[in-house]
């Protein structure tokens, strides 16, 4: 039986943003490693993973941890955890993603945390330039001309 934690990362393995769109729910929550508040809503997190999908290079997913979890909401839900291996900007990185599932089966939440340091720096910036080119936030301030 294929779960949605497979057809999801079929969908990541082979760059397919459509084949992502129904795996979400609508009011999905994206908790990203280099910003505070999370993405919300699947118009946003379609983008952002528009943005991830062309900002990874080699990217792999390395194992998965099936089980469940807390929720931001305080309730437990069916989860996965997908270990992940790839390179930004040269940079290695190590990563997880943690799904949790609504009961109809879609991903409600997602959760990204890689290390190391130097590399979610490195990710942090693209993805922000990769969303501002896209239209999704605003483009960061620049220096001040003179």
């Amino acid at each position: 039986m294929t779960t949605t934690a497979d057809r999801f990362r079929a969908a990541v393995e082979r760059r397919d943003l459509t084949a992502l769109d129904d795996l979400f729910t609508d009011d999905i929550r994206f908790y990203s490693p280099v910003k505070f508040s999370p993405f919300e809503g699947r118009p946003m997190v379609l983008g952002l993973f528009g943005v991830l999908l062309r900002t990874f290079e080699d990217f792999r997913y390395i194992g998965r941890h099936t089980g469940s979890a807390e929720t931001s909401g305080g309730t437990t839900a069916p989860s996965e955890v997908l270990l992940f291996r790839a390179a930004v900007g040269g940079r290695q990185i190590h990563g997880v993603d943690l799904l949790h599932f609504h009961e109809d089966g879609r991903i409600k939440e997602f959760t990204v945390m890689v290390r190391p340091q130097s590399a979610v720096q490195v990710l942090g910036e693209a993805v922000l330039a990769g969303l501002a080119a896209d239209g999704l936030v605003p483009a960061p301030a620049g220096p001040a001309a003179g």
